[in-house]
This record gives C-alpha cells, structure tokens and sequence, in this order.
C-alpha cells in the first residue's frame, strides 16, 4: 500500500464511506508479507519514500520470483540486484515484461505512470572492468527517480579522459565515483567539484588489490573534503545515496 492509498483509506473511514471492519480487512497483512521463506516489508515506501528492494543473491530462482511478483503486485513496480542467470529467467518466465539489464546484474519493472526525472546524478567509473558496479549505481538512481548519467573509463591513468568531463561535473547534483585498484580517481573528483562525491571502491585489481580492501581504505583516507565511501562494489548503495541527496533539492521541505 501507498502513501497515498494508505491516506484515501484513512480519509474514507474517517468520513464514512468505509467502515472500520472493511478498512482492517484491506489492510490484512500490513505492513508484512510473510511468504515463508522472506518477509517483506510493505511499509517501507511510507517510512522512506521507496518499496524494498530485493538482493538476488543467496536467493533460489522459485524464492527469487515470488518475492519480485509480490512487489509488484503490491508497489506496481520492482528492482532485484545481483541477479544469477537462472534467478532473472525464473523472473521473467513470471513477469516477461520486465527489464533485465545483464550487465548490471540486476532486473526491474515499474508500472506506474512514468514522473519526469529530476535533477542529475553522475556516475563516473575509472575502467571497464569497473562497469557492472557503475550500472548498478546508474540503474539504482534511475529507477529512483533521479535523471542520470554514465561516463565510463575516465580513471586518471589518463587523467586527459577525466579533465574532459568538467562540464557534466559542473551540471551534476551529486556524483558517484567507481574505482578499483588504488582508487585513486574519488580523491581527484573531489578536488574539482562543489558537490557531493559518493566513492565506491570494487575488486577489481592485482592481488595487493586485495579485492577492493586497497581502494577502500585510500577512498576512506581521502584529502579531498565532501568525499564519503559505500562498501566494496556496493553500486546500489551509493546509487540509492545518490538518489536521495539528488531528491532533496526537489522537496519543498529543504527550500
């Protein structure tokens, strides 16, 4: 249930046209699905302003299905991320009309009437080896709401690649930063922008990468001011982060 069907329920009890009883009955299972296996929390959208979304991971096809349909039949919309090929075809024999973008691991669908998207969010990933993580954070903001933008293999082993992108840093709300091996490129962003810069380190590098832990601790060490960090190939979650500070600029609240 919505926010805005939770509120047209509550007005409709308070004036009458629907009685208590009837009110309770449509809110049976409010606000978890126990399916079992998971239970799935329909409330979250009226405590954080987005349904849950689904981590495909560690998750059986059959399991991986249900709890997509169930989203959305009750949200109208989804998003699963780390998707096995056997998860996403279990999906998708259910709900054919979903989006699976392979490259990002991830699937999605939203039935709503689409809004506009607002602001913008930059995602700048330093290789292609840094790409699945990048359009997981790109597909996260999206899906979110926010208008995004992708600009792949700028990693300052030629820093010529970065220094062209000064015009889309400056027109960005928030900007998401994808390294791996040293992690240098989220100290250098930041150094260059007024924004917000999200680092997100992956695993990818030579074994002194030490599968990300390198990257992650230089982006943690960072000297440049407004730089925070998210977990090792963690694209959702400064994806979701991104979204969320790009929003705030929208809402009549933080005028």
């Amino acid at each position: 249930m919505t926010p805005e069907e939770l509120q047209s329920l509550l007005a409709s009890i308070q004036d009458g046209r629907t009685s208590v009883a009837e009110g309770l009955e449509q809110l049976a299972g409010w606000p978890t699905l126990d399916l079992a296996h998971s239970r799935l929390d329909l409330q979250r959208e009226l405590r954080c302003g987005h349904p849950e979304v689904v981590f495909g991971a560690g998750k059986s096809p059959g399991e991986l299905q249900e709890i997509c349909c169930a989203l959305l039949e009750r949200h109208q919309r989804f998003l699963a991320t780390r998707v096995d090929d056997a998860g996403a075809r279990a999906v998708l024999e259910a709900i054919p009309e979903a989006n699976h973008q392979e490259s990002a691991r991830a699937l999605h669908l939203d039935l709503r009437e689409d809004p506009p998207a607002v602001g913008r969010v930059l995602v700048l990933s330093a290789g292609t080896s840094d790409r699945a993580v990048a359009e997981e954070a790109a597909l996260t903001a999206s899906y979110l709401g926010a208008s995004v933008e992708h600009r792949a293999d700028v990693g300052v082993a030629g820093l010529h690649r970065l220094l062209a992108q000064a015009d889309a840093l400056r027109e960005a709300r928030v900007v998401v930063v994808v390294a791996g091996m040293e992690g240098a490129l989220p100290s250098v962003v930041g150094g260059l922008v007024e924004r917000p810069v999200i680092a997100v380190p992956t695993s990818v590098g030579y074994g002194a990468s030490f599968e990300g832990l390198a990257a992650l601790l230089a982006m943690l060490n960072s000297c440049a001011a407004g730089v925070t960090v998210v977990n090792i190939d963690n694209g959702f979650g400064a994806g979701y982060a991104a979204a969320q500070i790009n929003r705030l600029a929208e809402s009549p609240r933080h005028e």
